[in-house]
């Protein structure tokens, strides 16, 4: 057997293959923890914890009103256009005035809406970019766009739900799924169109993949660019009956010099649609659903609606 002209027996040819294989993969598989890794992994959900359940979080998410071209009336009444919750505004409040894209609040007389704790009476609340947040009481909003349409995102603070929040269920801490992964770049950051559960196609840049051994097999996986790590959305077997069907997101750490990472699927958490109905979550790729159960991290909610 020649190779680049050389003539090898057929013994060394396999020595070849299979020292070319082995350096392949010989840096994956479970990476060490340190000794505080249980405290490391607590501390992340309740960061976590924290997160979810902030003033302007999901938690608190109570709903997303869509806007028609022109005047919408809005307040706690329900022959208002926009119907904010029963008691936490007055019937009528003022109205959303949405003309080709810009939108202009007007608030009503003896109604106190506030920006940047001061008082306004109107305001562009949306000139194609800004996004001011406007308060009264418990409740907070701002403009959320989606393609050509315009609506008012509500979240309220009195939440008894949120408070209570303490997590969702999740599996057993196991060591064996914090893992060595190789990062391989594109040579130039790619631009990949994922779909999301709207049935909407977006794109997203992805700067490479991610490489992981799971009990001796090589799986790959697309990274997304994100700004404190590498976002990885995945699905795998446990999808069907223990975790959100549509699959689980992740955060890893940036490569290193020798584009080594930490895939930590103990981290592993549900997208904002596995517990809100108000929300546009991104879909793993077909690359990234895995023909293995991964048992390590969130299960799917309980007692939370999601799409």
């Amino acid at each position: 057997m020649r190779i680049n002209g050389i003539k090898y027996p057929v013994v060394c040819l396999f020595l070849i293959v299979l020292f070319c294989s082995c350096t392949e993969t010989d840096q994956l598989g479970p990476a060490p923890v340190s000794v505080d890794y249980e405290n490391q992994i607590n501390e992340w959900k309740e960061y976590r914890i924290d997160v979810l359940t902030g003033p302007t979080n999901w938690l608190r998410l109570h709903g997303i009103y869509w806007l028609a071209e022109g005047k919408n009336t809005f307040g706690s009444g329900n022959e208002q256009d926009v119907t904010f919750p029963e008691g936490t505004i007055p019937n009528y409040a003022g109205s959303f005035l949405l003309d080709d894209g810009i939108i202009t609040m007007r608030v009503a007389d003896e109604v106190t809406i506030t920006h940047e704790s001061e008082s306004v009476n109107e305001m562009v609340i949306f000139d194609g970019e800004n996004r001011p947040h406007l308060e009264h009481g418990d409740l907070e909003w701002f403009v959320d766009t989606r393609g050509n349409s315009h609506g008012i995102r509500l979240y309220n603070k009195d939440n008894p739900k949120a408070d209570a929040f303490e997590g969702f269920p999740a599996y057993p801490l196991n060591v064996e799924w914090h893992l060595h992964a190789r990062f391989v770049p594109n040579q130039d950051s790619l631009s990949i169109t994922v779909d999301n559960v709207l049935g909407e196609e977006v794109e997203r840049t992805s700067p490479g993949n991610i490489e992981f051994l799971i009990d001796g097999t090589l799986y790959s996986v697309i990274a997304l660019e994100a700004n404190s790590g590498l976002f990885i959305m995945f699905a795998d077997e446990t999808n069907r009956t223990e975790t959100y069907h549509a699959g689980r997101y992740m955060i890893i750490p940036f490569p290193d010099e020798n584009n080594m990472t930490i895939l930590d699927f103990n981290k592993a958490y549900n997208p904002p649609c596995a517990f809100n109905q108000f929300t546009t979550c991104l879909l793993p790729p077909s690359q990234n659903r895995l023909e293995v159960p991964i048992e390590a991290g969130e299960k799917r909610p309980i007692g939370w609606d999601g799409i």
